[in-house]
């Protein structure tokens, strides 16, 4: 009978903990540094295994990143719990990209939202709709998440984008939406629900400053293309 593979199996020098305390995290490839995360495999199974079905199941760390705890848990040896560590590890390394809590970045172009943004909207696989909400000197005062799911006027009320702006003080907003596709060419139903927005800040005064559509390589500001 064929004996299974464990962490234990290999030599001390070549499990992932030792080889980070000796040569430093940079040295580690992305399968040791997910077996690390997880922290054990499942029976008569090496953590080491159970990474590397998660890198071949999802094909790179962005995809990993990408997927949902629910589809992460449906990978042999990953269950919810495991799933919610690798979710919260991609997160907190999220946040270090993010502004510094107690930080209000100013915003004030489209490159500048973008730096601010991408790192959180890297990797989705569906649509997320988000509000830069800044104050009288475009300060950042907080990134609101107003949806996820196909961008649409009955996904994206006014009311519920300008609640969030209306409960901030805020003076103005940015909108920004991903496109999972990768291009960021925009929509008639961008443009149409751009436009709904801005008329209804107009109303309550809060300026509708751009909407900014990111995609894998490159973004559009409707704003700068006139489109609004």
């Amino acid at each position: 009978m064929k004996k299974s593979f464990t962490i234990h199996d290999l030599p001390t020098s070549e499990r992932p903990r030792e080889r980070l305390q000796k040569l430093g995290v940079d040295a580690l490839s992305a399968q040791e540094i997910l077996a690390l995360i997880l922290g054990r495999g499942i029976a008569g199974e090496s953590v080491m295994v159970t990474a590397q079905r998660l890198l071949s199941q999802f094909g790179n760390l962005k995809g990993i990143a990408g997927a949902s705890v629910e589809e992460l848990s449906q990978v042999k040896g990953i269950g919810l719990a495991k799933a919610s560590q690798i979710k919260a590890a991609f997160e907190l390394a999220n946040r270090l990209e993010g502004p510094e809590t107690g930080d209000k970045p100013l915003v004030k172009t489209p490159e500048e939202v973008v730096n601010l943004v991408r790192s959180r909207l890297k990797g989705k696989k569906k649509e997320y709709f988000l509000a830069l909400l800044l104050d009288t000197r475009n300060q950042l005062i907080k990134v609101a998440e107003i949806s996820i799911g196909s961008l649409d006027t009955s996904i994206v009320p006014p009311r519920e984008v300008f609640k969030e702006a209306i409960s901030a003080s805020a003076a103005s907003a940015i909108f920004v939406h991903n496109h999972p596709s990768g291009d960021p060419t925009a929509s008639e139903d961008d443009i149409k629900l751009t436009k709904r927005l801005a008329e209804a800040g107009e109303i309550i005064g809060i300026d509708v400053l751009d909407h900014i559509i990111i995609g894998d390589k490159n973004y559009l500001s409707l704003k700068r293309e006139g489109l609004f």
